[in-house]
């Protein structure tokens, strides 16, 4: 049967057609189709992936136009219309950017996104969606949500250059002038920062260091209670001749130093912190106080200090003020006071006999009130105790000489060596009679006395004066009447002539009436 091309085909002619076509397949050309069909199911997705996809709103639209691309290729197209198509491909150019972009893609096999990198996702967005992020309206004027003069907790993040580097918390960051510290901060250190402006086109925050100094363009910037560093340029019977920024300022001469200072010119040329006691622009005044920035810093130091101190430890200090009741002493920031009993073991007349004003000692500290900030310390503790080993010494029986300290009513004091005092009793100073210490012994006289007893406990020592003496032999009573004393006359003197009273003579009672 002959076919006519211009003839059209009909569904049943088709039908016989493709029945034929099936017949005359050789088995291995079904055995390929069939592979090959095999192969396009196996690349095909899944229901459960398909409806998985479908969900998704990103990629819903393109398995919907995925979708009504198969249904549209379901449809098998007649022998003319395959005819036309493949013409029209032959002839046509090739395919635009923009076609090329619309042409329908399979979709990509993409997997949920876990919680813990959602989260992380999110705390790095800071709060901010990603469709404005993606339109643009996140800006630094949204970013800027810091109070000035407000203060955080910032962490170094990087040094660069004069820069110093904070993050702030949050997409907040911010950066302060290296010449604020001492010494470069290492990153990862965590600092107490102030707010001090938001650059705009940096979007970075402006910060500074609590008690470093600003820096000055204008008057504007002089406020009272601002840190600034001054340049001290010459000084005058009043005080210091100072400069900032061209800005002349003045410091007086009791606001140099926390003590009198004598020669000014010792801080010429040198630049000092100061604190503004006054800025006026129009009178072109502008005084300043260094001291104030050392009783800050004293006040710190001390506070330190007194949290680092510890009752037992022992400091090396400078002797600051010389009272009559003891001596002040510095510890490096911190007063304490040194009672006149612990400046030696000895008794002590005045604290000037043991210091001297400025001098370098050891110091123990003895008491600590750390709500009044009062220290008690010991000088004396710092040497070894005069009664440890005494009675090494000291033993009973022996003798030593030393000098008498001390008269009482009741003895005398002997000072055998430093902080070590013995009493001779009045009945040991001789074998007679004593009436008055004085009649033997005197202050400052030195003498040798035989230890009788040592108690190293209570610190005590008895001595005595006679014991090294021969008793006297007692030959008769003139003998005995020659080592008495001389009894001094009484101060009352005797009564003279009969005594008054008894019951012999009237009373005087009958005068008036009574019969006695």
């Amino acid at each position: 049967m002959s076919l006519d091309p211009e003839r059209e085909v009909s569904p049943s002619d088709s039908a016989d057609h493709s029945a034929d076509a099936e017949s005359a397949r050789t088995p291995e050309e079904t055995s390929r189709i069939l592979i090959g069909s095999q192969r396009d199911a196996d690349q095909a997705p899944s229901k459960a992936d398909q409806s998985n996809l479908a969900e998704d709103p990103i990629l819903k639209p393109t398995v919907a136009e995925s979708d009504s691309d198969s249904s549209a290729n379901a449809t098998t197209p007649t022998i003319d219309q395959q005819k036309n198509k493949n013409e029209a491909a032959t002839d046509s150019a090739p395919p635009s950017a923009d076609e090329a972009q619309a042409a329908p893609f399979p979709p990509p096999r993409t997997s949920r996104v876990s919680a813990e990198l959602q989260a992380e996702i999110d705390e790095a967005l800071g709060n901010v969606s990603l469709d404005e992020l993606m339109a643009g309206q996140f800006s630094a004027s949204t970013a800027a949500s810091l109070e000035i003069e407000s203060r955080h907790q910032a962490t170094v993040v990087k040094i660069h250059r004069d820069n110093v580097f904070f993050s702030i918390g949050g997409p907040n960051e911010g950066v302060a002038s290296i010449k604020q510290f001492k010494e470069p901060p290492q990153p990862g250190t965590s600092l107490e920062v102030i707010v001090v402006n938001f650059n705009v086109d940096e979007g970075l925050y402006e910060l500074t260091i609590p008690g470093a100094s600003i820096s000055v363009s204008d008057w504007s910037d002089l406020n009272e209670g601002a840190l600034i560093e001054v340049l001290v340029t010459g000084h005058n019977k009043g005080g210091l001749e100072c400069e900032v920024n061209h800005i002349r300022g003045f410091i007086p001469a009791s606001q140099i130093s926390m003590y009198r200072v004598e020669d000014f010119s010792q801080f010429v040329n040198q630049k000092l912190q100061c604190i503004v006691t006054e800025a006026n622009p129009d009178r072109r005044n502008l005084v300043l106080s260094h001291r104030t920035v050392l009783e800050r810093e004293n006040a710190e130091a001390r506070e330190k200090l007194i949290n680092e101190l510890d009752v037992g430890q022992t400091h090396e200090g400078v002797v600051r003020k010389i009272l009559p009741f003891g001596a002040f002493v510095d510890l490096g920031g911190v007063d304490g006071l040194v009672h006149i009993s612990k400046l030696s073991w000895d008794r002590v007349n005045h604290p000037s006999d043991i210091l001297q004003e400025g001098e370098t000692i050891s110091v123990k500290i003895d008491k600590i009130d750390k709500q009044t900030g009062k220290i008690s310390l010991s000088y004396r503790d710092t040497m070894a105790h005069p009664w440890e080993g005494i009675e090494t010494r000291y033993s009973t029986g022996s003798t030593a000489s030393g000098v008498i300290s001390r008269i009482a009513d009741f003895g005398a004091f002997v000072r055998l060596e430093s902080g070590v005092e013995g009493l001779i009793h009045i009945s040991e100073l001789a074998h007679h009679r004593v009436l008055r210490v004085t009649n033997v012994v005197e202050e400052g006289q030195e003498v040798e006395v035989k230890i009788l007893s040592v108690d190293s406990e209570s610190q005590r020592m008895s001595l005595s004066l006679k014991a090294l003496h021969d008793a006297p032999v007692k030959s008769g009573a003139k003998d005995a009447t020659e080592n008495e004393e001389e009894i001094s006359p009484p101060i009352i003197p005797k009564h003279q002539g009969p005594l008054k009273g008894g019951v012999n003579r009237p009373s005087g009672g009958e005068e008036f009436g009574l019969k006695w």
